[in-house]
């Protein structure tokens, strides 16, 4: 599962990054919108905590809307330091899942978090007759279960849930390995072979085309013939 944490106050997000960690949460921060942007472009995030304090800015609420826009199944924490009724309406009507008032207390945030990923909505991807089910790393075609693991299965995850968008190498990269400044562009590319060995030649469909010097776009469904 992956987090991504919006907090300005840089004390509190390394506070709640190791904590996240320390319990199997893959997660990333930012401190400003400007990187929470970047980071949602490039990412794919089970659940997202925002920081929103009496003196943020409203874009802070104002991009939940985003949010659940491009990745309505991301779930949405707020946390905040305002005590007030209405602060917590506001931030629930502006689409956000929970509403959690500073200070944190870890084990509180950590159940309602679990909550959240267990009772949110599903991440299965289904495509025509392709269903591809993330959460149990399995893809059935045509009601067949298809052989794809790992680090293929996750960059054909990735790319649809990106659908019809092209998607650089660096961005497979940089959403998929945890230090992709360790691994080389190659891995991608073996990465997709594997998808069209095991799924696209032996199912005649294309799932995912190169597009020249800019990366790869899932085009699923493609007929090769």
């Amino acid at each position: 599962m992956r987090v991504l944490i919006i907090e300005n106050d840089t004390e509190l997000s390394a506070i709640l990054s190791q904590l996240l960690g320390a319990h199997y949460y893959q997660n990333d921060v930012a401190e400003n919108i400007g990187d929470a942007k970047y980071y949602l472009d490039i990412r794919n995030y089970d659940l997202v905590l925002i920081g929103w304090d009496a003196s943020s800015s409203p874009a802070s609420l104002n991009m939940i809307a985003d949010i659940k826009k491009d990745a309505h199944k991301t779930s949405v924490i707020v946390l905040s330091d305002r005590l007030d009724k209405e602060s917590e309406i506001e931030a629930l009507r502006a689409g956000a899942d929970d509403f959690i008032r500073k200070p944190l207390d870890d084990d509180i945030l950590l159940v309602r978090i679990e909550a959240k990923l267990r009772f949110g909505a599903s991440n299965i991807i289904e495509i025509d007759e392709l269903i591809i089910n993330p959460e149990e790393e399995k893809i059935i075609y045509q009601g067949n279960e298809i052989e794809l693991k790992g680090k293929p299965f996750e960059v054909l995850t990735h790319l649809a849930m990106h659908k019809d968008q092209i998607v650089s190498k660096e961005q497979l990269l940089d959403a998929i390995w945890e230090e992709p400044e360790l691994v080389t562009p190659n891995v991608i590319e073996v990465a997709i072979n594997q998808i069209r060995q095991k799924m696209d030649k032996p199912l005649d469909i294309t799932t995912i085309e190169t597009v020249r010097r800019r990366g790869y776009r899932f085009c699923f469904p493609k007929k090769l013939s």
